[in-house]
């Protein structure tokens, strides 16, 4: 065997391995300088997931800059704003392998006005890792970012004390910045947090445990990465199937008539009674890639046959006999993600899985101050009563023109998460996460949608 044949023959296999690995999805987050990229980057360069052609370019790029120490974030800022300003503006995603497992990593911008890329990637990630700069300690971006993954119960978050060694490994310094990260974590009431002290710059705790921190006896970052299990109690172990409806199929000629759409959560099997717009049906066949398939399971898209026809369209819910009744007015909790404000009573589309219906926010119910100075509610900056401002965090009423089967958010599948949408431009505004259902039906003010 020629040296190239067993290059590629080794390549292969370690591909195939990597394939069969469990994968981590996972999102880094923090303030403007805290290191994100070079974070990053440290953790491609350590786990050998560069090729060295790439590596010596980033050296060469550094020397000729006059860096002491390659700049590894040059491995991960890939816009050329990025590059030229030296700031993460868009969510980069990674991914790189070890022996235990693979990954896939979002690197998220840590500007105030890229928030809702970085609400982007924790939306899709199953740990979260939130730089804090050992210098400045706890800013409100880090709030912002932790509170956020609060909303959206990520259950495991890795908090990197990041510049450590600008600090000189100092252990008050680390203790310092832990003690105000613990009582911010106890008011978020976060499920699982590891606070380590790194330098993504010497590779402190990223990869490999320092000798520099002899005070610090945890496991590194990649360590707790190789061995994490987040999201297991987000399994669907109490709910049922929920399977929104992309796109009815139907064929004339053969009298076919299938209804196609991702499993949002649950399973689903031949033979199974479920609830299809309010009436009742036996699942008679699931249509997969590969054709007909007895079970699906969350994640898959499928197409599902009935045993009856029922007037269906984009939109309708087919789920298990659980499923909550439909209705006109709940609460969320919303992030505001555009520069437009979101006015109350004002119109907008409502996008719940893959019904899109017509509605309003009658009214903002509480502002979340994420500056933590638990100021009046008057006096908190980014909006006012009648309008939410980019970044604005609140708990909200909506009204809906048409019921929805809406139910609370849990981790694991697109269930109780919506998005606001402007009626004329179709831009987004805001997303958001249901946090109960009313029963009423909206009541007739006079105001139309």
């Amino acid at each position: 065997m020629t040296a190239d044949v067993a290059t590629a023959s080794a390549v292969t296999e370690a591909e195939h391995s990597a394939q069969a690995l469990p994968t981590l999805r996972l999102c880094t987050a923090g303030s403007v300088d805290d290191g994100k990229s070079t974070f990053v980057g440290r953790l491609l360069h350590d786990t050998k997931s560069i090729l060295a052609d790439q590596y010596e370019s980033v050296v060469r790029v550094s020397t000729a800059k006059g860096l002491e120490n390659p700049d590894l974030s040059l491995l991960v800022d890939g816009l050329r704003a990025e590059r030229e300003q030296g700031i993460t503006i868009d969510v980069a995603y990674r991914y790189f392998a070890t022996d235990k497992r693979s990954f896939i990593l979002a690197d998220t911008p840590g500007h105030v006005q890229y928030t809702r890329n970085t609400v982007t990637g924790l939306s899709t990630s199953e740990l979260a890792i939130i730089l804090v700069d050992a210098r400045n300690g706890v800013l409100e971006q880090t709030r912002r970012h932790l509170t956020v993954a609060a909303m959206m119960k990520i259950s495991h978050v890795i908090v990197a004390v990041n510049k450590i060694d600008a600090v000189d490994f100092s252990e008050k310094v680390f203790n310092d910045v832990k003690a105000d990260i613990d009582a911010l974590v106890s008011e978020l009431a976060l499920n699982k947090v590891d606070i380590i002290p790194t330098s993504a710059l010497l590779g402190d705790n990223v990869v490999e445990r320092s000798q520099n921190t002899p005070w610090y006896s945890g496991p590194s970052v990649l360590e707790i990465l190789e061995t994490a299990t987040p999201g297991v109690e987000n399994k669907d172990t109490v709910r049922g199937l929920r399977f929104p409806i992309q796109i009815v199929i139907r064929d004339h000629a053969t009298d076919y008539r299938g209804y196609a759409g991702r499993v949002a959560a649950g399973a689903v099997s031949v033979g199974d009674t479920v609830l299809a717009a309010g009436h009742k049906a036996v699942i008679e066949g699931i249509d997969g890639p590969e054709g007909e398939q007895s079970t699906a399971t969350r994640g898959e898209s499928v197409t599902l046959r009935l045993d009856r026809e029922i007037d269906l369209s984009r939109g309708d819910l087919i789920a298990a006999e659980d499923v909550p009744e439909p209705v006109n007015n709940f609460s969320a909790t919303v992030f505001h993600l555009a520069e437009t404000p979101l006015k109350v009573r004002g119109n907008v589309f409502v996008r719940y899985g893959s019904a899109l219906v017509r509605g309003r926010v009658d009214e903002i119910v509480s502002r979340l101050d994420i500056s933590g100075k638990n100021r009046p509610q008057d006096e908190i900056a980014h909006g006012d009563a009648d309008s939410l401002a980019l970044n604005d965090i609140a708990t909200v009423k909506i009204t809906t023109a048409e019921p929805l089967s809406i139910e609370p958010y849990r981790r694991g599948g697109h269930v109780g998460s919506l998005l606001l949408i402007h009626p004329s431009t179709g831009d987004t505004l805001t997303a958001g996460l249901i946090d109960e259902q009313a029963t009423a039906e909206a009541e007739d003010d006079g105001w139309d949608f």
